[in-house]
């Protein structure tokens, strides 16, 4: 019998989500967040946070898509060290090497929670770093390479530089999937999602209940930033086109100075186009996540083809972790979490 043989009879839609983590998972529910990660030596080891309740303006639509995406953002980041430490991963990986100056004085300064803090920021400055010239310097200069060798419109031109984005970002997130450490990573991606499938069936939440459940789901944040990639394409496209006939000096600065252009581009597409795209992509993503007929299959479908790459088959124990994370933050109020 197949792992994923089980035909998912959902009953309702649970506003909760959560994160693949190293040796663990963080589910995220209404009123509470949980990081469970399993320690070799000293079995689970959980951290539960409540969650102060989001009002008033960061609710309304197209500012709430925003809101959420910078925290997942840095709570998955934070989640994602918390996991690492205290998998075992970073005992693992220690060496006889003293720590730096820099470290110790760093500590020393502005203690332990402020050095973690510190190095968070930074880790996700960096990964943002890495994000801008990965999916937008190289696609930029692939559009502009293309335009001056063909001549090409406006309009092509930005279509040329998103679907080279696109492809830069599948080969990167297949390329991500076969790295050894990375699998361990999706197989638990592969059990937050059965868990929660197990959940919205509304069945008792057991390994021998979650196995057999399928591990995709329609409203998966990976699936999120497949759909904000391909929204990027279209929306940047006619954005751009509307930008260059309402100022004609953009096509003279482009052909004088691509750098300035290229820098002058991203700095509109980074601070006015994207929060757009992710905005709407939030609102699309909300709106699949309520509705389930043929369009909203259509829409997502993509996205659980994505999911083929971003999740693995999971074992028991990931499971157990899963399924213990998922527990923590059950809402008091039955029903309280419907989508």
């Amino acid at each position: 019998m197949s792992k994923e043989s089980c035909p998912v009879t959902e009953k309702f839609k649970t506003m909760i989500g959560g994160q693949a983590l190293i040796e663990g998972i963080m589910m995220r529910g209404p009123e509470k967040q949980a990081v469970v990660v399993r320690n070799p030596k000293e079995g689970l080891k959980k951290k539960v946070e409540t969650l102060k309740p989001k009002r008033g303006i960061l609710t309304w639509p197209m500012i709430r898509g925003l809101v959420n995406f910078g925290s997942s953002m840095y709570n998955g980041v934070k989640a994602l060290m918390w996991s690492a430490e205290e998998s075992g991963m970073a005992e693992d990986e220690e060496t006889d090497e003293a720590p730096s100056k820099l470290d110790l004085w760093l500590e020393k300064k502005l203690g332990s929670e402020k050095f973690m803090s510190v190095l968070i920021t930074f880790s996700v400055i960096l990964g943002i770093g890495f994000s801008l010239l990965l999916f937008f310097l190289l696609p930029m200069e692939a559009g502009n390479l293309f335009q001056r060798l063909t001549g090409c419109g406006v309009v092509v031109q930005h279509l040329i530089e998103g679907l080279f984005r696109l492809v830069i970002f599948l080969i990167y997130m297949i390329l991500v999937s076969r790295m050894k450490d990375m699998k361990r990573v999706f197989s638990y991606h592969g059990a937050e999602h059965k868990t929660i499938r197990c959940y919205e069936a509304k069945l008792p939440l057991t390994v021998e209940n979650v196995r057999p459940m399928t591990r995709k789901h329609p409203r998966c944040g990976t699936s999120f930033l497949f759909v904000i990639m391909a929204l990027s394409i279209l929306l940047f496209t006619v954005l751009s086109y509307v930008l260059n006939s309402i100022f004609p000096a953009l096509a003279v600065l482009q052909q004088n100075s691509r750098i300035l252009y290229n820098l002058l581009m991203m700095a509109i597409k980074l601070l006015v186009m994207l929060p757009l795209v992710v905005s709407v992509g939030y609102e699309i993503n909300r709106f699949v996540g309520r509705h389930d007929n043929r369009f909203t299959r259509i829409l997502t479908a993509p996205g659980m083809w994505f999911q083929n790459f971003t999740t693995k088959e999971p074992d028991d124990s990931m499971i157990e972790v899963a399924i213990a994370a998922l527990t923590e933050v059950l809402p008091e109020r039955e029903g309280s979490d419907k989508w």
